[in-house]
């Protein structure tokens, strides 16, 4: 089974939560604090596995989570660390953000290695907030969580040419008479269901690998029969053969043919469609009009396109058609087709993140990554730990930001789940 297209949920872990301590031994009065910090949490990342080729494994397996670290301890004992999670891919898979689509790695490199989740921070332990006015910390931070996302692996072929045209035109017989693959061949409509890779190799001895992309439709680049799979697969592809039946025994005008797949590929990305084609006028052996040759020839040369009339069942002009592929390939530079968007680091955990400040009824509701953080670290029952919960705010910027809001004297405020009254 060939598969390109998956979805699955992906977490890293939950840093450990740092601990509240303080140090007892016999003949010491006053121990001081000695509460270790809670381990990070395990890292999400995604590599390149030289032994895959598809992305089937994920259509049975699609959670996947990295260790938590653990929380710390007394006498100053940090938590271990979580444990790292590492996904292997096969070359060429575009990892992708489900919700926003944005793209985050591109991993077609061998060896490549991405960092794509982070895991949480642990939080510091009570023995970091002793002070020579708090000498006694009762809190500590709660550790970061990790970072839970819908993710899109979308694999992509790599291959230098990529065959194109409508079905049954001949790419399949075109690939077995050129290379050593051996697609399924047959005299109907969508024979090839899946794409197949096949090298060739020149009597100069250079090699380069063909694609032979499934027949492509009218409508395809709006996902009309397996369109939008098939054209995702010959983005990366530096050169295209547009393989079209100049036989007319089915009754198709080659011109017209060249025309709808060219839309198609237009409609999709302007960049696929302004990529260097070569025509091929392929069953030239059973070509019963002439005429239909010649007039894909003279537009060819209006759009000064390349064409060679071969036919891929007797292997007439093959060598010849093939030689000159391998001295064009020489002269198109091999570039990365697909932009990351968003680096490698898809989400950082600072401690600067962003909060909402929004009204409603008679409170002002204060919400956000950043104030929950905030809240994970303090002890509300305990005086000291509430100075210092207001010292974050303060730093944070929300108190700022509810005076610039409108704040009054004796407002409700209210911070994640916990109730105050402002006081100016």
């Amino acid at each position: 089974m060939f598969t390109d297209y998956v979805k699955i949920n992906v977490k890293s872990g939950d840093g450990g939560n740092g601990a509240i301590s303080f140090r007892r031994e016999k003949y010491v009065a006053a121990g001081g604090p000695d509460g270790g910090d809670g381990g990070k949490g395990g890292d999400v990342y995604f590599f390149v596995d030289p032994d895959a080729n598809t992305l089937v494994d994920f259509r049975y397996k699609k959670n996947f989570k990295a260790e938590n670290g653990m929380n710390g301890e007394g006498n100053h004992r940090y938590g271990k660390s979580g444990s790292d999670l590492h996904i292997g891919v096969p070359i060429g898979t575009i990892i992708k953000d489900a919700e926003t689509e944005q793209v985050l790695a591109d991993l077609s490199e061998k060896g490549q290695e991405e960092l794509i989740l982070p895991g949480g921070q642990g939080g510091k332990g009570n023995s970091h907030f002793a002070t020579s006015t708090r000498q006694v910390p009762n809190f500590a931070q709660g550790g970061e969580k990790g970072i839970e996302k819908e993710l899109i692996l979308e694999l992509k072929l790599l291959a230098d040419v990529g065959l194109v045209g409508f079905p049954n035109v001949g790419k399949s017989t075109f690939l077995s008479r050129t290379t050593s693959a051996t697609p399924k061949i047959a005299n109907y409509h969508f024979t090839t269901l899946e794409p197949n890779l096949g090298v060739v190799k020149s009597e100069y001895g250079d090699s380069f690998v063909i694609a032979d992309i499934p027949g492509i439709i009218e409508g395809a680049s709006e996902g009309v029969g397996l369109g939008i799979q098939f054209l995702r697969h010959i983005e990366r592809t530096r050169l295209l053969l547009h393989v079209i039946d100049v036989s007319g025994i089915e009754g198709r005008n080659p011109v017209e043919d060249f025309n709808v797949i060219n839309e198609e590929l237009k409609q999709y990305s302007e960049k696929l469609a302004s990529r260097k084609q070569i025509i091929v006028a392929n069953k030239a052996d059973i070509m019963q009009d002439e005429n239909l040759y010649k007039e894909l020839e003279k537009m060819a040369k209006e759009k000064g396109i390349e064409i060679y009339k071969i036919s891929a069942a007797t292997g007439e002009g093959l060598e010849q058609l093939l030689n000159h592929i391998s001295e064009v390939l020489k002269t198109l530079p091999k570039e990365d087709i697909v932009e990351i968007t968003g680096g490698t680091k898809l989400y950082t955990l600072s401690e600067k993140e962003e909060f909402t400040i929004t009204r409603e009824d008679d409170m002002w509701l204060v919400t956000g990554p950043g104030v929950e953080r905030i809240m994970r670290k303090v002890n509300l029952e305990d005086n000291e730990s509430l100075h210092y919960f207001h010292k974050c705010l303060d730093e944070l910027g929300v108190n700022k930001a509810l005076k610039k809001a409108g704040v009054k004297d004796g407002d409700n405020v209210k911070v994640v789940d916990y109730l105050l009254e402002w006081v100016d």
